[in-house]
């Protein structure tokens, strides 16, 4: 029993990959899914956070990609259970754009005290904010593992061979044949199976046929048809022996096919925290957009409340000029923000979608964010050494880096048997036999083989004739440096995989104390620019009402104007640092996904 529970097992895997690679990949389809269009109203896409995130599930490309690399894992394991070698995998994963609201951000930059400023785009988006990057997970280097001892093919074989001849051979000699030319008809047909095993032991069944024809009164019997059955079985005893070995690459395809789904769900995890901060970034440089509508509306009430005390004559004509470059430079604030927003809505449009800005549809559409910015009044944030633990249990980049390191394991036995002699055990057992009609021109035949092709299977059969042989072939090289090179280069490999391994776990907990101290920061932020905001709210106030009492000037009206923009501003900025370092450290813990809903059997057939 305990034997049938893991054969079944392999069967059943088997054949779900042979069923796979059979009917083979789901065709390339790049029409968006039903919820892009469910999404669009009246020419605009609603989006809340988990909608943003499931439309990068069903719709972005980089997580279609690889969709298809567990097809790929599949037909490397049916391509080892034959024998083969593994082909390997692509270790790519595609990050999102880093997007307007990036580093590089606007938002970031202090306005300063400036007076009838404003900021001027000279140059299209860097590439580098529009697309994607590549992390490469490979933990293995670029030099692939050396293949060691061949592995026999472990699918049977049929073979077969058919071929007839007619030849004559003039004679020198009359009495050698008694003919002055010989005459021969030749007629071969042979059939047999091959087949390897796991133990690195070869089997060949021949059944050998020929059937013959001679002019010559030398032969007693013609035509004659002799047969042979023979088993021929080789069995290394050093090099190339053993399940463990030759079932090397079934085991690392096997692997390799638990790696392809981990891949699959580290992409999940790429998407979703991408998918995220653009999110957040957008919802930022949106509200950053009301922040200079309200700038411009100020500007536009001093220029007004400026235009009627130089009416009265109250002011001087200058102040007039200066509140209308306040205007004009409000306004172009203004106009860089909205920029700032179709940018980065077209950013995030081709990451949530298959076909991108070419949907006229979705590249005409306004993005509607219906999540706004949101720090909770308290951090719930477990102890540090939980969420270490939590990392190193969940992130899928982790799991595929110890498998990879498994399968330098592997691989490293395949590479130190190769240095064994190559000792072998040649066994072979065959049974033959004869028959056929009387040669006319024979002188007192032999009758023991006389009859047809039946009398002679009947001969095979009863074992009439048989022949047994059993040897050892040896080929000891005096030396191997090939094999002690490849030996040595996948011992180096294994120990550099392992320390990448490390390094990475080292990463994860870097990642999880980076994106802690980010909230902590972020949040100190947040209260500072709040706090700051409220003083400068208050403070504009205040110099309004000097002005407005003719205390003051609208220069600094307009200084207290610019401060209280930029408040606002980085009170923007704080909030959507804390809420993308929140994300960062669901990233680094490997629980964005299930934050976000998204569920990974769902996933992989392309709905959310």
């Amino acid at each position: 029993m305990t034997m049938r529970i893991p054969v079944l097992g392999y069967v059943a895997v088997a054949l779900a990959c042979a069923s796979l690679v059979a009917a083979g990949p789901p065709a390339v389809t790049l029409q968006n899914s039903p919820r892009v269009n469910d999404l669009l109203r009246a020419g605009n896409l609603y989006l809340s956070l988990q909608d943003a995130v499931a439309l990068a599930v069903e719709n972005n490309l980089d997580v279609e990609l690889q969709r298809y690399g567990i097809f790929l894992a599949d037909s490397d394991l049916l391509r080892t259970r034959g024998g083969g070698v593994v082909r390997g995998l692509s270790y790519n994963i595609g990050e999102a754009p880093t997007g307007i609201g990036g580093p590089a951000s606007p938002l970031l930059i202090a306005l300063g005290n400036r007076f009838g400023a404003s900021t001027v785009p000279t140059n299209p988006s860097e590439l580098g904010l529009l697309g994607g990057i590549q992390s490469n997970l490979s933990v293995l280097g670029a030099t692939p593992l050396s293949n060691g001892p061949a592995v026999p093919s472990l699918d049977p074989a049929l073979t077969g061979a058919w071929s007839w001849n007619r030849q004559t051979v003039p004679q020198n000699y009359l009495a050698q044949y008694g003919v002055n030319a010989l005459v021969t008809g030749n007629m071969l047909a042979n059939a047999g199976v091959q087949q390897g095993f796991s133990t690195g032991g070869q089997a060949a069944l021949a059944f050998s046929n020929s059937r013959q024809s001679l002019n010559t009164f030398h032969s007693d019997y013609s035509p004659f048809t002799a047969s042979s059955l023979g088993l021929t079985v080789t069995q290394p005893l050093l090099r190339g022996f053993g399940r463990g070995l030759n079932r090397r690459f079934i085991r690392i395809a096997a692997n390799e096919r638990k790696i392809s789904r981990l891949l699959f769900n580290q992409q999940l995890i790429a998407t979703a925290y991408g998918v995220t901060r653009l999110y957040i970034d957008l919802v930022g440089l949106s509200e950053d957009v009301r922040v200079k509508q309200q700038t411009v509306e100020l500007a536009e009430r001093l220029y007004a409340d400026t235009k009627a005390q130089v009416e009265e004559g109250t002011a001087a004509e200058i102040e007039v000029t200066r509140a209308n470059a306040q205007v004009s430079a409000a306004q172009q604030d203004l106009i860089g923000a909205r920029g700032l927003v179709e940018e980065q809505e077209a950013i995030l449009k081709n990451v949530v979608t298959r076909k991108g800005l070419y949907d006229s549809a979705v590249a005409a559409a306004h993005i509607v964010a219906t999540d706004p910015l949101r720090v909770p009044d308290q951090d719930q944030v477990e102890p540090v050494q939980d969420l270490v633990s939590q990392a190193l249990a969940n992130r899928p980049d982790l799991g595929q880096a110890a498998l990879q390191v498994e399968n330098s394991t592997i691989s490293l036995e395949g590479a130190r048997n190769a240095l064994l002699p190559q000792i072998d055990l040649v066994g072979m057992m065959q049974n033959s036999g004869l028959a056929g009609q009387l040669n006319p021109l024979a002188v007192g035949p032999d009758m023991t083989f006389l009859g047809g092709y039946a009398g002679l299977l009947g001969q095979i059969a009863a074992r009439n004739y048989p022949s047994y042989g059993i040897g050892v072939q040896v080929n000891l090289p005096l030396r191997n440096r090939v094999a002690e090179a490849d030996a040595a280069r996948d011992e180096v490999q294994l120990r550099q995989s392992e320390i990448r391994l490390a390094q990475l776990r080292n990463q994860a907990r870097l990642e999880i104390e980076d994106a802690l101290i980010a909230m902590r920061r972020a949040r100190a932020s947040y209260q500072a620019a709040g706090a700051t905001r409220t003083l400068q709210e208050q403070s504009f106030a205040a110099e309004q009402a000097r002005f407005e009492e003719g205390i003051s000037t609208g220069f600094f009206l307009m200084q207290y104007q610019n401060l209280l923009s930029q408040a606002r501003s980085t009170e923007l900025v704080a909030k959507a640092s804390y809420m993308k370092a929140q994300a960062a450290l669901q990233r680094a813990t490997g629980g964005i996904l299930e934050a976000m809903g998204v569920t990974l059997d769902r996933a992989l057939k392309g709905r959310q």
